[in-house]
């Protein structure tokens, strides 16, 4: 299921393909794509950051976005329509486990008392979400965006922002279809790591938050090769 930033993302990728927008050209403003496509200034942003990182624009500081004037170059890029399978989502978990371990580690040490703070509500707004029977996809991006920030390098929150909602995996593999039950057991799951991680930041241990965010991934790894597994055996 495409989000709203995806179809934002598509449409103006056809505006830049088509020769619409030229290369060179200047982006509308946040506020008049809002205007123009109904959708608020969150969707507009994650729509240019990937559109950015598929190489179609380029973004200048302090000028806004432009459309690239080479094309040609293109970045290292992965295929949103690929992260909609198992083996997809699989995949990215593992990469996600190479970088957000280390940001884990790294926002140990640099987070400020107020970056913490964020981390914490974040962590507290999945919670209160999922006592209502939330999928908490957002507030679970959340919390993972928080820590990034907290590295004070700005790469982990374009790595975060480059992958969008689709690296919470329930985003695109619905795999609790009429069983809440198990979905809110699972995401129970998820808080007590949320909290392992969160803590371990807190402590100020890059050990323990890297071990903490390393098994969190590890466990999310584990479900879904259970479930690519029972899918091969029917």
């Amino acid at each position: 299921m495409r989000s709203l930033s995806d179809e934002v993302c598509n449409r103006l990728a056809e505006e830049i393909t088509s020769g619409k927008l030229k290369g060179g050209e200047k982006l509308p403003s946040e506020q008049e794509m809002m205007t123009a496509m109904g959708v608020s200034r969150t969707v507009i942003r994650e729509a240019v950051a990937a559109l950015r990182a598929r190489g179609l624009v380029v973004t200048r500081q302090g000028a806004g976005a432009f459309v690239n004037p080479d094309p040609s170059r293109q970045p290292y890029v992965i295929d949103p329509d690929g992260l909609g399978s198992l083996t997809g989502v699989i995949e990215v978990l593992e990469l996600r486990m190479a970088v957000e371990a280390e940001a884990a580690a790294i926002a140990s040490e640099r987070a400020t008392l107020r970056q913490i703070k964020d981390i914490r509500a974040a962590h507290e707004e999945l919670n209160r979400v999922i006592e209502r029977g939330d999928r908490g996809i957002r507030e679970d991006l959340a919390f993972h965006r928080a820590i990034a920030v907290a590295t004070h390098n700005n790469r982990f929150v374009e790595f975060l922002e480059y992958l969008g909602r689709l690296i919470i995996p329930r985003q695109s593999i619905r795999s609790f279809e009429g069983e809440p039950e198990e979905m809110r057991r699972y995401l129970q799951r998820i808080e007590s790591e949320h909290d392992a991680i969160l803590q371990a930041i807190e402590a100020r241990s890059p050990k323990k938050a890297r071990d903490a965010m390393r098994k969190h991934l590890l466990n999310s790894r584990e479900r879904y090769r259970q479930l690519a597994s029972a899918n091969e055996t029917r």
